[in-house]
């Protein structure tokens, strides 16, 4: 994290965090699986000098995918990152020129630029605690009955900053041995800088650590104080175990359009370690569940098969093993804790909505990781920018295609109907994602104008709406006016036709719930960069008919932190 002129030390704890990288992907090990090749093999050809629709994609996670999506529509793929001529832009990382040239209406870039408000550790928290703030406060002030709302406690690990004097001091001070806690990072990905924190040997060297850095000159000149930027949670040493070994489930939060939003959940996988769970073990590879950590192990080649499950097979054996043991609902994999990860993704968001950048032609995948725990407690790990969309194993090989391919549609079907100003409702291209917030009847203003308009949303969505999507947002700003001093002046329409709209203050709308034992086919892709697109199709349903199809298969400031204790609760993986 820091320069390699830092000295003394600054270099304690850079030593564990200096391989962190951005995003989720795993990008050090082979380039490409079997399917992956095969997909690539139209790539040794130089780029066509067609005369578009033109890609770009940068970086190697999911690139075979989306070439393959692209180039099947008739896209040609150029190789210069300056080129601005693109309709579509796929990076691993996000770059500030990319969205400094960006042409909203007329582009589409892969990762909202200040993603990291949630995919930053100390990003979710702040914005989660930020919300239990404003929630609680206008609950209390409110004349009308509180409506069940998800409280942060209740669904996210108890968690200090190490960043900040008082919540570091207050962690050292309530730690004893009979606990366990984790170390992270808040950049980092695939279990690199983490480390358990178990004796008051080891939290003891810890303080006297953060101390030696913080009272360094060099340290006391640094800008974002970065050494400092780690998370200590509490470890949950009770989770549910997969014939002994621990997982984790990989769920994808798609923000599909940014204007209006259409946010939407998607299934992903469980992921498995290779070894048997103890909790007293000092091998990271049995508390961490990611790919990059199983990899270590010589015997991963050998076992990889079993270190990922369908969300299938994993509704199977929670079936097989605890269903009548702990009185739980058949299909519990598919019902209750499909529900409740919407419920959590729903409320994370919620409590970002009105901070992140959103233009027309903003789209972004987001990986979330749960745990549960042994009495079948869910509880939010992390958020991940840049999903692992590798295809290493047959599982992946069935789940991420569909997950890459989906979103792609999802994103160029909203973009044209917000373009078109027309009904977002009812999504041709939706087929596994199931839609939880649907901005449409959000205020945002036309661009090229002011005027704010909200769109009434179709009849299918009038329905009452669950009680986790009835929390009030965030206190939103008023929208920029061109006569205020530093506020951006609205451009000129770049199409003709009616206007369509550039930026969004929205209020929550409702969710829907998947519940299904098995997945079915993917549906057809579509083609809709130049097509019109109808405003009829399959018809929304309120979970019912979806969850019959479960799917298996320059940035903004991040939040400051809050001085205000944390919340109860770890992360394993």
């Amino acid at each position: 994290m820091g320069s390699g002129q830092e000295e003394g030390p600054l270099r304690q704890l850079n030593q564990l965090d200096h391989d962190a990288g951005v995003g989720d992907a795993d990008t050090t090990g082979p380039q490409a699986t079997s399917l992956e090749e095969q997909l690539l093999e139209g790539e040794k050809q130089p780029p066509s000098t067609g005369h578009g629709p033109f890609f770009y994609i940068g970086g190697t996670n999911g690139a075979s995918i989306v070439s393959a999506y692209c180039r099947s529509r008739g896209w040609h793929r150029i190789q210069d990152s300056r080129r601005e001529d693109y309709k579509l832009k796929w990076c691993e990382i996000k770059c500030r020129d990319t969205y400094c040239s960006f042409r909203e209406g007329e582009q589409l870039v892969y990762q909202l630029p200040n993603n990291k408000l949630l995919t930053t550790k100390i990003g979710l928290l702040s914005a989660l605690r930020e919300y239990s703030r404003v929630v609680s406060k206008i609950n209390k002030t409110s004349l009308c009955p509180q409506s069940k709302i998800l409280k942060m406690e209740e669904f996210f690990p108890e968690t200090y900053r190490l960043d900040i004097r008082d919540e570091r001091e207050a962690f050292f001070a309530l730690f004893n041995e009979t606990q366990t806690w984790i170390c992270k990072p808040t950049a980092s990905n695939q279990g690199k800088g983490i480390f358990l924190l178990r004796t008051q040997e080891e939290v003891a060297a810890l303080q006297a650590r953060a101390q030696s850095i913080e009272d360094d000159p060099i340290y006391r000149r640094m800008p974002f104080r970065a050494p400092q930027a780690r998370i200590i949670q509490r470890y949950i040493q009770n989770p549910l175990l997969l014939d002994g070994k621990k997982f984790d489930v990989r769920s994808y939060l798609l923000i599909a359009c940014a204007m209006p939003y259409m946010v939407f959940f998607g299934h992903g996988y469980a992921r498995l370690t290779l070894g048997l769970y103890d909790p007293n073990s000092s091998d990271l590879s049995g508390h961490l569940t990611n790919q990059f950590m199983q990899k270590k192990s010589p015997l991963y080649m050998l076992l990889k098969e079993d270190t990922v499950w369908s969300m299938g097979h994993l509704n199977r054996y929670i079936n097989d093993k605890f269903r009548k043991a702990k009185g739980l609902p058949r299909d519990w994999v598919f019902t209750t804790f499909t529900k409740r990860m919407q419920q959590i993704m729903s409320h994370c968001f919620l409590s970002v909505k009105s901070k992140l950048e959103c233009k027309l032609g903003y789209f972004d995948l987001i990986g979330c990781d749960f745990l549960i725990d042994a009495d079948f407690k869910v509880w939010l790990l992390e958020m991940n920018s840049n999903p692992a969309l590798h295809t290493n194993c047959e599982v992946l090989k069935e789940v991420i295609p569909g997950v890459v391919m989906e979103t792609l549609d999802l994103a160029l079907e909203t973009f044209q109907k917000s373009l078109r100003n027309q009904k977002m409702l009812p999504l041709l291209s939706q087929r596994r994602f199931v839609l939880l917030h649907n901005g449409e009847a959000d205020l945002w203003p036309r661009l090229g104008g002011e005027r704010l308009v909200g769109r009434p949303l179709p009849a299918a969505q009038s329905e009452p709406r669950p009680a986790y999507e009835t929390a009030p947002p965030a206190p939103t700003p008023p929208p920029p006016r061109a006569d205020r001093p530093g506020a951006r002046r609205p451009a000129p329409p770049r199409v003709p036709g009616p206007g369509r709209p550039t930026s969004a203050q929205q209020r929550p709308g409702p969710p829907q719930d998947a519940e299904a034992p098995e997945p079915a086919p993917p549906g057809p892709s579509l083609h809709l960069w130049d097509a019109e697109v109808p405003d009829a199709g399959r018809p929304l349903t309120d979970g019912g008919a979806l969850a019959q199809e479960p799917f298996q298969g320059p940035a903004g400031d991040e939040p400051e932190g809050h001085k205000g204790l944390p919340t109860a609760g770890h992360r394993g993986s």
